[in-house]
């Protein structure tokens, strides 16, 4: 069996086995991180594509970390930047994005829901999928990609501000949708 390193090294030469096996072994992850921001199945998986050759027409410029344990983590690392950044242009085509003018942010609720350790993540991946894009997007982009609201205004072309903004309006309807999710969910037949 080929170390991670090899089956890099012959990814680089243009081996198509070795292209295969990354394309293989990571082609559910990049799904995962395309789903978070794609809710289209077709679309995610046209993109996944798409990513998979910026993967491989790229591999050149991977910094590969001096520690082969750290090997295979920092590539995924790095595929995973190149996915995110390949949903985003592709949603940043497909439609332009509202504004959202200086607001105040509404002030956060004194009671916060421990969402996270209740929650499986396909029950929070329902709720992610029932935000606005934009929303969701920015949510995305700022908590799990860990963004700033600076990038995330460059890369969206929108002022700093409506990220900020965007993302309290998102996590006051995850709040919401979280609360109603439990309601449903002890509600007697």
């Amino acid at each position: 069996m080929l170390k991670f390193e090899d089956v890099l090294a012959g990814c680089l030469k243009n081996d198509n086995k070795c292209k295969e096996v990354v394309y293989k072994s990571f082609y559910g992850y990049l799904m995962g991180v395309i789903l978070r921001y794609i809710n289209d199945r077709n679309d995610a998986e046209e993109l996944i594509n798409d990513c998979f050759i910026k993967v491989f027409k790229g591999l050149g410029q991977f910094g590969a970390p001096k520690d082969p344990e750290q090997l295979q983590k920092a590539f995924k690392g790095w595929m995973a930047k190149i996915s995110s950044r390949t949903a985003i242009d592709f949603l940043r085509s497909k439609k332009t994005f509202l504004y959202v003018e200086d607001m105040e942010e509404p002030p956060q609720p004194i009671t916060e829901l421990n969402a996270i350790s209740q929650l499986h993540v396909q029950d929070i991946m329902k709720l992610l999928n029932q935000l606005p894009e934009m929303h969701k997007l920015i949510f995305n982009m700022y908590e799990l990609e860990g963004f700033s609201h600076e990038e995330i205004s460059k890369l969206l072309s929108i002022p700093v501000s409506s990220s900020r903004v965007y993302l309290t309006r998102a996590k006051n309807k995850l709040r919401i949708l979280y609360s109603k999710s439990l309601i449903t969910d002890f509600e007697p037949n």
